[in-house]
Formats: C-alpha cells, sequence, structure tokens
C-alpha cells in the first residue's frame, strides 16, 4: 500500500501489502531489525477469538483455520481461538548484497504457520482430513498454495537494480497476488475479505496459482511507471502447465492504478473426496479439477491525509484444459490426485469479481475499514440454469466487512471487526446454509 499520506504509514500500510507475501514490512530495515551482514530474520504471529453462527471446527492445517467465510459444510454455532485472522503467521529470512556496476543479490524465504497448532500451513492436508466424511461432519478445509512446503510462501533468488528493476528464479509470489494484496481494502485478510480468504481471485481461478513453483519474475519501476511479469515453465510434477502474467500501473499524486493479465494452463483446483470416491481410492490422495484460466484485473486507489479509498474488479475464464491430464498424479506438496476431471466446463465459466473499500484514519494510530465484494458467475453447464439445482448455474456471492485496528506499539496491533457473507442461487446449491456472521478480535506481532 504505497504512496498513501496516512501518518502510520511504514506501520501498518507495509504490513498489510504483505499479508499475502507481497513484500517485507518496513521496519525490517530499521536499526531495531534482526539483522546481519544484510540479511534479516522477519515475521508475523496472528491469533484471533472467532465466532461463526454457521461454522465448523478449526482446521490445523488450512490457512485461515476458522470458517470465516461462508463454505459448504457451514453448519454449527462455533466460537473458538483461531489463526491469522488479518495476516498469515510466518517466518522467514530475506538478503540483499552489493555486487558490482549497481546490481545486488537478493534472496527471500518465507514459511507459513499456523500458530494454534504449530503444524505448516498446508490446505490440501486439511482436504484430505474430510475425505468421505459427511458434509454435516467436515472441519474447515480448502485448497491453497500452502501445501505444506517447508517454505510454503515465496522462495526464490535473484538480482536487483535501481536502474534495470529485479529479476527473482524460483518459486515466486505472481505480479496478480501483489496486486490483488495493494487494492484488497481490508489487505488480504482471511477474517476480513473475500479475496483475503479465498485465493481464487488473487490465482486467477486456482488459489495453488498465487505462488508459482520453478518462474521466472520480473519488475521494473521508474518514476511514476511500473511493470511487472512472470513466467511459469511447467512441466512439473507440482504445476504440469505453462503460466504467464504481465502488468503495468501508474501513480499520479495520490492515486495509483494497476492493470494485470493473467493465463494459466493445467490449472489444478483440489477437493475432497466424496464418500464413493474415497471407498476405491488411495488413502491419502485427492480430486482435481483441470481447467486453462484467463484473468484480467484492474484496481485503484485514492489517498487523502486520513482517508483512503480502494477498487478493483476481475473477470475469469475457465475453460476445459487444451492438454488434458489423464493420469493420476502427485501434485503440489506432493499430494496423490487420483480422481481427475478434465471436463467441468461445458461452456466457458466466467467469474467476474467487483471490490470497494474504504479506510479512515481515526487516529495516528487507530483506524477502521470497510468493504464490500462482489462475485457473479455465469451458467456454465450442458444447460443452461438458475437457483440452486447445481453448482454450475448462474449465482452470487456478497460479502460486508468492517474492520477495527489498533497498533498498541512498534510492533503489536490489536484488531476486531465482522464479517457478514451470502451466496446464492448456483454458488449455494449442496450448501447446509447460505450465510455466516462471523464477529473476530485478535492480536497481531509483528518484526
Amino acid at each position: 500500500m504505497k504512496n498513501t499520506n496516512i501518518k502510520k504509514n511504514a506501520l501498518h500500510a507495509a504490513p498489510f501489502a504483505c499479508l499475502l507475501g507481497a513484500c517485507m514490512p518496513a521496519l525490517a530495515a530499521d536499526n531495531t531489525s534482526l539483522s546481519w551482514n544484510g540479511i534479516t530474520l522477519f515475521g508475523t504471529i496472528d491469533v484471533d477469538i472467532s465466532h461463526q453462527n454457521h461454522g465448523a471446527p478449526l482446521s490445523q492445517d488450512f490457512p485461515a483455520g476458522a470458517t470465516y467465510l461462508i463454505q459448504k459444510y457451514s453448519n454449527k454455532s462455533v466460537t473458538s481461538v483461531a489463526p491469522n485472522g488479518l495476516s498469515q503467521s510466518k517466518i522467514g529470512l530475506k538478503g540483499k548484497e552489493e555486487l558490482v556496476g549497481g546490481l545486488a543479490g537478493i534472496f527471500n524465504l518465507e514459511m507459513g504457520f499456523q500458530p494454534t497448532s504449530g503444524n505448516l500451513t498446508d490446505g490440501p492436508r486439511s482436504l484430505v482430513h474430510n475425505n468421505g466424511v459427511p458434509l454435516s461432519q467436515q472441519v474447515t478445509a480448502s485448497d491453497s498454495a500452502r501445501a505444506g512446503q517447508l517454505f510454503n510462501g515465496s522462495a526464490y533468488a535473484g538480482i536487483e537494480s535501481a536502474r534495470w528493476g529485479t529479476l527473482t528464479a524460483g518459486r515466486n509470489n505472481t505480479p496478480l497476488l501483489d496486486l490483488i494484496g495493494k487494492y484488497d481494502p481490508q489487505g488480504g485478510s482471511y477474517a476480513f475479505s473475500l479475496i483475503g480468504y479465498s485465493g481464487t481471485t488473487a490465482g486467477g481461478g486456482a488459489t495453488e496459482d498465487t505462488r508459482l513453483d520453478d518462474s521466472l519474475k520480473y519488475s521494473f519501476k521508474h518514476d511514476w511507471f511500473r511493470l511487472s511479469s512472470l513466467y511459469q515453465f511447467g512441466k512439473s510434477d507440482a504445476s504440469p502447465g505453462e503460466a504467464w502474467q504481465v502488468g503495468a500501473g501508474a501513480d499520479y499524486g495520490a492515486f495509483s492504478l494497476d492493470g494485470m493479465y493473467a493465463h494459466k494452463k493445467d490449472a489444478i483446483s483440489a477437493a475432497s473426496l466424496s464418500a464413493a470416491q474415497a471407498a476405491t481410492a488411495p488413502a491419502g490422495s485427492l480430486a482435481a479439477t483441470i481447467s486453462d484460466n484467463t484473468a484480467y484485473a484492474l484496481a485503484a486507489s485514492y489517498a487523502t491525509p486520513s482517508t483512503k479509498i480502494y477498487g478493483g474488479f476481475e473477470r475469469i475464464r475457465f475453460e476445459n484444459p487444451d492438454l488434458p491430464i489423464t493420469n493420476a498424479f502427485s501434485g503440489l506438496g506432493g499430494y496423490s490426485f487420483s480422481v481427475i476431471n478434465n471436463n467441468a466446463f461445458p461452456h466457458p465459466k466466467v467469474l467476474k469479481v467487483y471490490w470497494v473499500g474504504l479506510k479512515y484514519l481515526i487516529s495516528n494510530d487507530f483506524d477502521v475499514t470497510g468493504a464490500w465484494y462482489h462475485l457473479g458467475q455465469n451458467a456454465f453447464g450442458a444447460t443452461k440454469c438458475s437457483g440452486t439445482s447445481a453448482a454450475n448455474c448462474s449465482g452470487t456471492q456478497n460479502v460486508y466487512s468492517v474492520k477495527f485496528d489498533y497498533r498498541l506499539s512498534k510492533r503489536w496491533d490489536w484488531y476486531f471487526g465482522l464479517m457478514y457473507s451470502r451466496v446464492e442461487d448456483g454458488l449455494a446449491s449442496g450448501f447446509l446454509h447460505n450465510a455466516v456472521l462471523s464477529p473476530t478480535m485478535g492480536i497481531r506481532f509483528s518484526f
């Protein structure tokens, strides 16, 4: 969250932009940071208490932990300690060392973890827990790019030049993820943001694609103009299809604007096995929907001394893959996929996501943010439909949230707020309930 005049920018804007791992806290370079010879230790620990009127038991693996957002299995009234309400808990190392000719070598390694269980963050593992389990008895679970790897955030090395830009190789956060983290009014929060809790938007259709292994990422900035791009080679066991992204942005005074194009072949969306599938599939395996996804995004913000306004739009198109995956395979994090669907989209599925929000500075140490998110899908089945008869009918989801954040000290902040989410028609098909109200209060430490 750059280019804002809010006084506590260095304390809050940088952590918000970093919630999805897009950058490091601005304070990491000050004289009290944990740095040695250009290497810095950084981290975040975020724990909260949350209630859902229609929820599910806490997950020990899924990044969000709790059912802050409405899910198909949302069922019982649940109150519990939960992780990562405002940002993903993590610990990592980053480094920078000057080389020659204005070039510097850089690296970044980030490990996301669950402070409520001590486990490495692992979305696919949460899905395994629900294999063959009736909907009303399932625990909180969903897919994620954090799949139990030691470094399940970013893990890259590269070179940086003030004149020529930055090039990194390895496991990179995508430019689309960076854009969502920058322009989401709730900063990618799991407890208060649709596009933070669900990685569909930031992943261009699949949450596993918010971070891409075996990729090259280039970014460049000069004066008011910036450019970003990424290419993933594919052909690996974790991600068989190629991916490419390109985006550009500009700043004019207090106004900031970015646009992005993203395409991913053989995108993988993981899911738990049904009871019938689990009866015959290898133990611990999962189901996968394969698609070719194309996304366009445009987002902007405008800042004054006491407020910041955000808005964004993304259009995502899902199609059956040009190169189907026909055999069982080992995917991200080494998880086995035994049930594969290459034909989920008889007609292209189109998701349109809109969001707007406003952050207001009550005092130097206290701010409030309100946001609205809307997601809509077309009818993409063999037969056009509306209503809840099938998940491929047209449908909508609306999410409203408000969050208060108070800075207790340099590295501690306390937050509280609530999120209300509701699904309708095809997006509510098979759900036990169609709405969740989730108030949350938590505390976060960042270093």
